[in-house]
C-alpha cells in the first residue's frame, strides 16, 4: 500500500493559505493594468499573463495541501517566475541605475515613466519566485 501524504500542520495550512489569499489579491489588482485612466495604451494581454501568472501560484499554495505537487508543474512556475524577473529587470535596473533618482511612487502609472512599474513587476516575479521555491521545498521533504 504506497505511504499516505501527511496531513499538514495547522500552522503549515495556515501559511498556506494566506499565501494564497495573497497572490490571489495580486492577480484582482491586475485589472488595473487594463484601465486607459492609469495606463497609456495598456494590452490586454499582459495583464492577462500575469493574472494567469499569480492565479497560478495561488492554486499551487492550495493544491500543495491536499497532494503532491507534480515537480514539472513547479518548473514551470519557477520558468515562468524568472521568465518575468529577466523581462522586468531592465526596468528595475534603469531604476536604480539611471540618471533619475529610484522611485516606486509617481502620479500614476502611466507609460511616461515605465521603469516604476516594471520595477514594481520584477518584485511581484521575485516574491512568485520565492513562494515558488518554498512550496518546491516542501514537496522535496514529502514522502513519495
Amino acid at each position: 500500500m504506497p505511504a499516505r501524504t501527511p496531513k499538514p500542520t495547522s500552522a503549515t495550512t495556515l501559511l498556506h493559505l494566506g499565501l494564497a489569499a495573497m497572490f490571489a489579491l495580486f492577480a484582482w489588482l491586475q485589472r488595473n493594468d487594463l484601465d486607459p485612466a492609469i495606463y497609456d495604451k495598456p494590452s490586454a494581454l499582459d495583464a492577462a499573463l500575469w493574472l494567469v501568472f499569480y492565479l497560478l501560484i495561488a492554486v499551487l499554495f492550495v493544491s500543495s495541501l491536499l497532494r503532491r505537487i507534480p515537480t514539472w508543474l513547479l518548473a514551470l512556475a519557477a520558468l515562468a517566475s524568472v521568465i518575468e524577473l529577466a523581462t522586468t529587470a531592465p526596468g528595475l535596473i534603469e531604476n536604480l541605475f539611471g540618471e533619475r533618482d529610484f522611485t516606486m511612487m509617481q502620479e500614476s502609472m502611466s507609460a511616461e515613466d515605465p521603469r516604476v512599474e516594471l520595477t514594481r513587476e520584477f518584485g511581484g516575479a521575485a516574491i512568485a519566485l520565492a513562494g515558488v521555491l518554498l512550496l518546491w521545498r516542501r514537496e522535496r521533504r514529502r514522502p513519495a
